[in-house]
């Protein structure tokens, strides 16, 4: 057998191990699962903690009703509603201010009209928010994300409250109606688990850090602690880096999957899935080496073994009689691999609740991957990210098509507005 090919077969060999390391790891998991629940914990008593729930939005009148409606249902017994709606080119405002005519005694809507210079807007309308949160806890929630039972922040509080944590992130289920979504949404997300595997998030030895801006809950004291929003104004995934913050903080983070909880619909389209989660992996990776170490280990484990066995069967194909032995061996060693591959993958896309046919067009959406990585990385070279109609330079500068203006007044509708510069808090 040639020596190239020796080396070839050695690297699939090495390959193939790794694959057969995370096959444990992945049972583990599964035997392991706990997913919080709407029957995790009992019923939560009059003295409950005052509790905010802070959500932003923008542009988002086609999920905002349903959103803070699930939330109004919650049989939370000491609760408060802050919607920021932040810039909306659409009924987003009109929606909110309608819905706290009707329950004022638990909405209040919160008017963005300007973006403070330096900060990215999503955190600064959270950061506008706070102004007007009165709970001892904080929960901050998507516009995107509907509670589907009416327990999920009782749930959820009972759960911080027995860990002892400071900082509990409820990671969401998936809501996927398109091909598209089912086929990227489980790929993106385990290449998240390359760097963010649970276990090691809810190890308060390890350093790995890790929550789901969807639903973050944490005492006020945690969120100041962390310096609030202040602290990752200038982030496209603040979640993640107030998680790091926690967790080098000393306080006790956590994260836990949900059943029956709430969902969240990311992205309704191919083209929203491209730019988002390459956005989402340009901010969570953050640096040239963690992007360039993502790509490569994406490239190793899950394109290289597949690339190995199309070149094993066209060599077995094209060879001729005397080599022809040595191309089987190289079929017999490639295809052990993907087989090996393909088991794992099967197992984690159950565990993930993905589209029972995701693992076969794994290795798809894996090249869809790589390609969303080659733009994080473009993006880290200086591409600018356009999100929600204001563009986000790497040097993390912002340009919004608006700049502040002064002053704080009432909405035609009853909401609060907010137009002047937000200064830190």
């Amino acid at each position: 057998m040639p020596v190239g090919m020796m080396i070839w077969l050695a690297c699939c060999g090495v390959v193939g191990l790794v694959w057969a390391s995370r096959q444990f790891a992945v049972v583990r998991a599964i035997r392991h699962d706990r997913r919080l629940r709407p029957d995790s914990h009992g019923p939560l008593g009059k003295d409950a903690p005052r509790l905010s729930v802070l959500v932003s939005a923008k542009d988002e009148e086609d999920n905002i009703e349903a959103c803070i409606e699930s939330l109004l249902r919650q049989d939370y017994p000491n609760l408060e509603i802050i919607a920021i709606n932040d810039r909306s080119d659409d009924r987003t405002g009109e929606i909110l201010d309608q819905m706290q005519r009707k329950r004022g005694d638990l909405v209040q809507a919160v008017h963005v009209s300007r973006l403070t210079e330096g900060w990215f807007g999503k955190n600064h309308a959270m950061h506008t928010g706070m102004k007007y949160a009165t709970g001892e806890w904080l929960c901050f929630i998507d516009a995107d994300c509907k509670q589907t039972s009416d327990k999920t922040l009782s749930m959820a509080m009972q759960e911080a409250l027995s860990r002892q944590a400071d900082f509990l992130s409820v990671l969401p289920v998936l809501e996927t109606k398109t091909f598209w979504e089912r086929l990227i949404q489980p790929i993106c997300a385990a290449i998240l688990v390359i760097w963010f595997d649970p276990e090691k998030v809810n190890n308060p030895k390890c350093k790995a850090a890790y929550a789901n801006g969807a639903f973050m809950m944490m005492s006020r004291k945690a969120y100041q602690k962390i310096g609030g929003h202040t602290a990752v104004k200038t982030e496209l995934n603040e979640d993640i880096c107030m998680a790091r913050l926690a967790k080098d903080g000393g306080l006790k983070l956590f994260v836990i999957q949900n059943d029956g909880l709430y969902l969240t619909r990311m992205y309704a389209s191919f083209k929203e899935a491209w730019r988002g989660w390459s956005r989402i992996f340009f901010g969570t990776f953050r640096t040239y080496r963690r992007l360039f170490a993502t790509l490569g280990l994406v490239l190793s484990m899950s394109v290289f073994p597949f690339i190995s066995l199309i070149v094993a069967i066209t060599g077995l194909m094209l060879a001729d009689e005397s080599a022809r032995s040595h191309w089987w061996i190289a079929l017999g060693v490639t295809g052990a691999v993907v087989l090996m591959l393909e088991i794992v993958i099967f197992q984690f896309m159950r565990l993930v609740r993905a589209a029972n046919w995701a693992w076969v067009t794994y290795f798809f959406g894996v090249l869809l991957g790589v390609g969303m990585l080659v733009m994080a990385i473009r993006k880290a070279a200086g591409a600018s990210t356009t999100w929600r109609g204001t563009t986000y330079q790497s040097d993390q500068s912002t340009k919004p098509a608006d700049q502040p203006d002064v002053a704080l007044s009432e909405s035609p509708m009853g909401g609060v507005v907010e137009s002047r510069p937000v200064t830190d808090a």
